[in-house]
């Protein structure tokens, strides 16, 4: 990035900020769906079937998708009323103390059906904290942005989810090279939650040191801050909530069929190792992290976010009916080069959310609006999404699967053209 944005201190730190605290959510967020694809569901669930049981891990995947709306709400009040800052310190400890309690759960085989529901309850409380971490987080990077540098600035807490599923997964992989399948099933597992307690630790430092950011002081010197965030943003900006919100179920729909879902189907349908199964999954984010970084810089100097997602979109629809013919295979080569496809197209439907989704709102409902929408885009496309999937695979195979995918990217397409043309 230039010169002019990049040298100040306080810059590096803010982005910094931003980039870490996504970053160590993601992670939290990603251990626990990279366990639930590969143990939870033998673990916590009494032993029917293993298609059953990995239903059942899945759908604890999606109690963190009830809790993102009214963590979005909780944060989101007093985000816009009190500030950034101190409302992003309190997500990253509520998701933090969540996941680390996680690694000190008994199974179901030690308390029975009492196991799964405490790991619900902990689910629940990951979904809540991130429901109030990703809306501060893009807000604290954009409402520093300079002139024509919004959707750069707005990469950076984009950037944390690659970041963190690297540092997720990268871990079980090196666990399930270190470990034999047993020791991992009985105890290794439990490790990455622990970890989180250390990252916590290092995201609260840096944030600590942060200052307001402008947007927000300037707004409560012009007029108090609202009573009840929510109910303004849904008395005046009801249908830029609607907007946002189905403009960004691709991305979920999308992430969650190439990540839990592939993971899942690939290990214990396909056969392949699992740790062959990661390393492949870890090069493939890489792409991920390339997309947002150029539908950052496209969006900027080019076109503007809601173009870029379109295109992304576009992207997203012709890559599911490559699932089946690329996945299914047999060749990891290819089940490579489809999963580097998919999440290439997913970095353009996911990094210009990071600015377009705060600028429909305005700064005194901002932290509420993004919240509110990237967290309820978040159940539309992704609460059901690893469950669909697994119980479309079993019916019909990869391509049912890959034109849902299709289908959500569609949806959002549709929306985003309909709000070019209402503005």
């Amino acid at each position: 990035m230039g010169a002019i944005s990049m040298q100040a201190p306080s810059t590096r730190r803010v982005l910094a900020a931003s980039l870490v605290g996504t970053s160590i959510e993601f992670y939290d967020f990603y251990v626990y769906t990279t366990a639930a694809a590969l143990v939870f569901g033998k673990l916590f669930f009494p032993a029917a079937s293993p298609t059953a049981q990995q239903l059942a891990a899945f759908a604890t995947i999606g109690v963190a998708f009830i809790a993102r709306p009214l963590g979005s709400l909780f944060f989101g009040h007093f985000g816009d009323r009190i500030g950034r800052k101190s409302t992003l310190v309190a997500s990253l400890l509520t998701m933090g103390l969540s996941t680390t309690l996680v690694a000190f759960l008994p199974t179901y085989a030690t308390i029975g059906w009492a196991a799964a529901l405490l790991l619900c309850v902990l689910r629940f409380g990951q979904g809540f904290g991130l429901g109030g971490e990703w809306g501060g987080a893009a807000l604290l990077a954009v409402e520093h942005a300079p002139p024509g540098w919004r959707a750069r600035f707005g990469m950076f807490p984009q950037l944390g989810a690659p970041v963190g599923f690297i540092a997720a997964n990268g871990l079980f992989l090196l666990l399930g090279v270190v470990l034999t399948p047993a020791q991992f099933s009985d105890w290794g597992w439990r490790i990455p939650f622990l970890i989180s307690a250390v990252l916590v630790i290092f995201g609260l430092w840096i944030r600590l040191k942060l200052a307001e950011t402008p947007e927000f002081c300037a707004s409560i010197e012009d007029a108090p801050p609202p009573l009840i965030p929510f109910a303004e943003l849904i008395g005046q900006h009801f249908g830029k909530l609607v907007v946002g919100t189905f403009g960004g179920i691709a991305c979920f729909a999308l992430y969650y069929v190439s990540t839990a879902f592939a993971l899942g189907y690939g290990v214990k349908t396909l056969g392949y190792p699992m740790a062959d199964f990661l390393a492949v999954q870890l090069g493939a984010i890489l792409f991920m992290a390339l997309g947002i970084v150029v539908s950052a810089y496209g969006a900027d100097r080019h076109w503007d976010e809601r173009r870029v997602l379109m295109g992304g979109c576009v992207a997203t629809i012709l890559c599911g009916f490559l699932m089946a013919p690329l996945m299914g295979s047999g060749s990891l080569a290819l089940v490579f080069a489809y999963l580097a496809l998919s999440l290439l197209c997913m970095g353009f439907v996911y990094g210009p959310l990071g600015a377009w989704l705060p600028s429909l709102f305005p700064a005194r409902v901002r932290y509420t609006g993004a919240s509110m929408t990237f967290n309820l885009a978040g159940v539309l496309g992704g609460a059901l999404t690893p469950i669909a999937a697994q119980a479309l695979a079993a019916r019909g195979g990869l391509a049912p699967v890959g034109l849902y995918a299709s289908a959500a990217a569609a949806i959002s397409l549709v929306t985003l053209t309909v709000a070019g043309r209402a503005r």
